[in-house]
């Protein structure tokens, strides 16, 4: 914990994607910058970077690329003309590397706290009045305050409990236990199949584990475009997800040393016998006991925090930024964004965000990227468009690597040919999504894409070959 100051032209309260980067950009603007963090790592030390690199994101891609690693040798080596006997799975070891992962990131963060002069106070914070924060410290240690003229919120979210399904992360457990399980359940459940749900599923699916997934709505994905989300549940079922829509879990508990699920669905009541069960289910702001009561600080009923356009809370001086608000979706760079933006209004800069263009990816294999409107989004307005779609089998160099799985859409405007949407399905779906945030960032058109030359062979070119597609004339489509 850093020497402890009184003043500050800046707080931020929270070390995620939000928050430390609030203060780094803060720090580059000349200010002088305080962060508090309360998160812990499993040696007991602080680890900056919030849930995004503790429990999520980074967590999430390490262990994919581990267990992506071992499928591979057990299952895809054969065709190459490769031939490996005795693997064995060494989980902790895997465990142990994401880690190690975990920790040179988060080190990485504290080396530039330390660069930028920024004061980090390992402790809870909690917002006191307009311009003080409190920070209780993680070691036990007695209370401090802490001023400034402006306090930047930015503590994240934490995981939905389901009162059917209670947490005891032995064999009902939370998502970021299921980052660190040192087993592999023979069968596994998890309850939700959005994006954790997913991303969980396909790392213990490639490690060995059955998964059966409960969604209790009928559709999959209901947030990506139709097209891609039925392509996704055709992919994800083939490597062998087991995926029911439509199932609601009305109660869960251990048994014998099983967990014992009952879930409902159209055709009846159900009983699943399982080793384990995710509870994914979404997540909700982290905002119990943010704020005393005499701050005056104004909450909705579901614990987001009212702020104006410019991330303004209810009290002045005080901003609210990341998975704490409804402004734009819980996305780890849409609070990077938004840590920018407050910095820079704090400093009398005004660089506003563009939400109509933030990006979505899904960190599956394969993965899934969008951003803009989906077809049945302007199907509900009434809006006209066009669309081209290419099919990553077609892609030369998805074939030589074997990465066939999945398609490219776009959708344009019918009579300007702006693009609208663009959503991948395939390998490198979070890489090539970065090309079209650009491309819709300068207002392109299709036929801007169409004239845009791409290397080849790349899987880029799929987006090529979808924009030539909008008018009928991909070149690599048999």
């Amino acid at each position: 914990m850093s020497k402890p100051e009184s003043t500050y032209d800046v707080i931020v309260v929270g070390a995620g994607p939000a928050g430390y980067v609030a203060a780094i950009r803060a720090a580059q603007l000349g200010l002088k910058t305080a962060c508090v963090d309360h998160w812990t790592n499993i040696n007991g030390d602080p680890s900056l970077g919030g849930t995004y690199i503790n429990a999520g994101c980074v967590s999430s891609m390490a262990l994919l690329e581990s267990a992506k690693i071992y499928d591979l040798m057990r299952h895809g080596l054969a065709d190459h003309g490769i031939s490996v006997e005795n693997i064995k799975l060494d989980l902790p070891k895997m465990i142990g590397r994401k880690n190690e992962k975990i920790a040179r990131l988060s080190r990485q963060i504290l080396n530039v706290f330390a660069e930028k002069k920024i004061n980090y106070y390992h402790g809870q914070g909690k917002l006191l009045n307009a311009d003080q924060v409190s920070v209780t410290p993680a070691d036990g240690a007695k209370p401090i305050k802490l001023n400034a003229p402006n306090i930047i919120l930015a503590t994240g979210s934490t995981s939905i409990d389901l009162p059917c399904a209670p947490i005891d992360n032995e064999f009902i457990v939370d998502t970021t236990y299921a980052l660190n399980m040192t087993s592999i359940p023979k069968r596994l459940g998890i309850i939700g199949s959005g994006v954790i749900g997913l991303e969980l599923a396909g790392i213990w699916n490639r490690l060995g584990s059955e998964v059966i997934l409960l969604e209790a709505q009928e559709s999959f994905l209901p947030i990506v475009d139709h097209q891609i989300a039925a392509e996704a549940y055709k992919i994800y079922s083939v490597q062998g997800l087991d995926l029911r829509l439509g199932a609601r879990v009305t109660s869960a508990k251990k048994t014998n040393n099983k967990v014992v699920v009952d879930y409902q669905n159209p055709e009846g009541s159900h009983t699943l016998r399982l080793d384990k069960l995710i509870v994914a289910t979404g997540r909700k702001p982290n905002s119990e006991n943010i704020a005393a009561p005499e701050a005056e600080l104004l909450l909705d009923e579901n614990g987001y925090i009212h702020v104006d356009e410019n991330c303004c809370t209810t009290v002045p001086g005080v901003y609210a930024i990341g998975d704490l608000t409804l402004l734009g979706p819980m996305l780890a760079h849409k609070g990077l964004e938004e840590g920018v933006f407050v910095a820079e209004h704090i400093a009398n800069r005004h660089n506003p965000i563009n939400y109509n263009i933030m990006p979505s990816v899904i960190y599956t294999d394969p993965e899934i990227a969008w951003v803009g409107q989906t077809e049945q989004a302007l199907q509900a307005i009434g809006q006209k468009y066009r669309t081209g779609t290419f099919t990553l089998k077609s892609n030369g160099r998805a074939e030589s690597i074997d990465k066939t799985e999945g398609l490219v859409k776009i959708i344009t405007h019918a009579e300007t040919d702006l693009i609208l949407g663009i959503h991948i399905i395939g390998a490198n779906a979070s890489e090539l999504i970065a090309e079209a945030v650009l491309a819709m960032e300068f207002s392109a058109s299709g036929e801007d894409l169409a004239r845009t030359i791409h290397a080849h062979p790349t899987i880029s070119e799929v987006l090529h070959e979808a924009a030539l597609a909008i008018e009928n004339r991909s070149l690599h489509l048999p």
